[in-house]
């Protein structure tokens, strides 16, 4: 992709490291939960989203508290951004009664109604179809909300896809879908992750506007969502935006973090465009902010993160008659 072409504006340095700090958080927050799993605290599966936040936290920043937002299982950054105290989050990790899903979801079914943050989905592309849902409900309800849909690229060869966008296009939705195309989805051999890369162009098809963004920077996510949520609200039209992006873990932690399926070497590249340190670095140049205040930030968000831990640690395990909540009677 190509280098940041966005203009800082001095007006909005407080928004810019906002948007840094909100990046250190999530980073911070994995970096711990990954040492948690690996010492056996959280159980279950755990994906890790570090390399990533440049668009979960663009995307979301461009939407208001009261819009939709549906995610595949790879949602810590998500949440958080979204508002779900990390404290909630990191006890759902840790399986424990105040989670943010009572303990009952862990890592993959984060959920949070009154944040409209309804989910946290384990099936590949399954949550697709729940955002047009979303969508058609504001319409018809009339509101200028939006509901946005983060899914991996490998949820492009779902059926469940090319139907839904069929349907967003036809009834005209106010939904945004947005590919995180990290190249290495689930199952994805290399030609795959490669044909991948053109959805956004190929979303004509469906008639509707996309986008392809350069998903490592946060300015440009925020943007490119910023222009979907404008055309949800006036024109009730939905977007296909592809972020491409990378992340710096493997699939789960279960799953080596190069070795598989890429090189050391390949992984050392994509750090060279690491969306913190590119928004930091902008920062300096641009004289809104210096190594003092990046150090001060990051002590910040590692105090929250391990307040979070603490009060995971602490908190009490589900009662054991919350098996019996959230039952489907006939």
């Amino acid at each position: 992709m190509a280098a940041p072409t966005t203009q800082l504006d001095p007006n909005q340095a407080d928004f810019y490291r906002q948007l840094l700090r909100e990046m250190l958080l999530v980073r911070r927050f994995e970096e711990r939960a990954g040492e948690a799993y690996a010492q056996g605290r959280i159980g279950g599966f755990c994906h890790l989203y570090i390399g990533q936040e440049a668009v979960a936290i663009g995307a979301l920043t461009a939407l208001r508290e009261d819009d939709y937002v549906f995610t595949s299982y790879r949602e810590h950054a998500h949440a958080i951004t979204r508002g779900v105290s990390p404290r909630a989050v990191m006890a759902e990790l840790f399986g424990k009664a105040t989670g943010c899903s009572g303990g009952k979801g862990g890592s993959m079914h984060l959920f949070d109604v009154d944040k409209g943050f309804l989910g946290g989905h384990a099936i590949v592309g399954g949550h697709i179809p729940l955002a047009a849902g979303a969508g058609f409900a504001i319409k018809y309800r009339d509101t200028d909300q939006v509901a946005i849909c983060f899914f991996g690229e490998a949820a492009v060869n779902i059926g469940a896809f090319h139907e839904t966008l069929n349907m967003a296009a036809l009834w005209k939705l106010p939904t945004i879908f947005l590919c995180e195309n990290n190249r290495y989805g689930m199952g994805t051999a290399l030609e795959r992750a490669a044909a991948v890369y053109d959805i956004a162009e190929r979303a004509c098809s469906y008639d509707m506007a996309s986008e392809t963004v350069d998903g490592m920077d946060v300015l440009a996510m925020h943007e490119a969502v910023a222009r979907a949520a404008e055309r949800a609200r006036k024109d009730k039209l939905p977007t296909l935006i592809e972020a491409r992006t990378y992340r710096y873990m493997g699939h789960s932690m279960a799953d080596p973090i190069h070795g598989h399926y890429r090189t050391k070497e390949e992984l050392e590249e994509q750090k060279q465009r690491d969306p913190i340190e590119g928004l930091k670095h902008r920062l300096f140049e641009a004289g809104l902010l210096d190594q003092e205040g990046v150090e001060k930030m990051d002590e910040e968000v590692q105090a929250e993160v391990a307040d979070a831990l603490t009060f995971a640690d602490e908190s009490p395990d589900p009662e054991p008659d919350a098996l019996y909540t959230h039952v489907y009677q006939d």
